[in-house]
């Protein structure tokens, strides 16, 4: 596992199922408002990934792709949302404005948004973002980079928390 510096990590899942443990260890720590962008080819393991993040946040659903609907939303028993935004049948950032981006920033609810770099003109600059890559049929790789203090913060966290360095 290197760390990069401060703002940055690069990793291997073996599994799928350490796939969704990383991503449980991100959403215990996910904050209201907090932006998560997730980039990689289409079996990257993205959505296991966000899947775990959602068990971790305590969605009271199953976290499941929302490529036809673009965005799911998903509560917790406090009321808290957590969004899961899908880019993939985006063509740009104005396609993004016109059907209610900033709401989706301006809602208080944590954001994981798949796709990022379709809406790249539009996205904070403060944000954590992972791209995964395929591997081989069971690993993933992951490069995590964090942008703002927050988001530094939020990443030494979640190192701690998944590998105890």
């Amino acid at each position: 596992m290197p760390i990069l510096d401060e703002r940055s990590l690069d990793f291997l899942s073996h599994s799928p199922e350490q796939t969704v443990r990383f991503g449980v260890r991100l959403g215990e720590r996910l904050a209201d408002s907090d932006v998560i962008c997730l980039s990689g080819e289409l079996g990257a393991g993205k959505t296991t990934f966000v899947a775990g993040v959602g068990r971790g946040w305590g969605a009271l659903d199953a976290v499941t792709s929302p490529t036809f609907v673009l965005v799911n939303e998903y509560r917790r028993a406090d009321g808290r949302r957590l969004l899961h935004l899908d880019c993939y049948r985006l063509n740009s950032a104005a396609e993004a404005l016109a059907l209610g981006f900033d709401d989706l920033l301006d809602s208080q609810a944590a954001l994981l948004i798949e796709w990022p770099e379709r809406i790249a003109q539009v996205l904070p600059p403060e944000r954590l973002s992972f791209s995964l890559r395929w591997v081989d049929d069971m690993k993933r790789g992951f490069r995590v980079e964090a942008h703002g203090p927050r988001y530094e913060a939020l990443l030494e966290d979640f190192r701690r928390a998944a590998f105890g360095t």
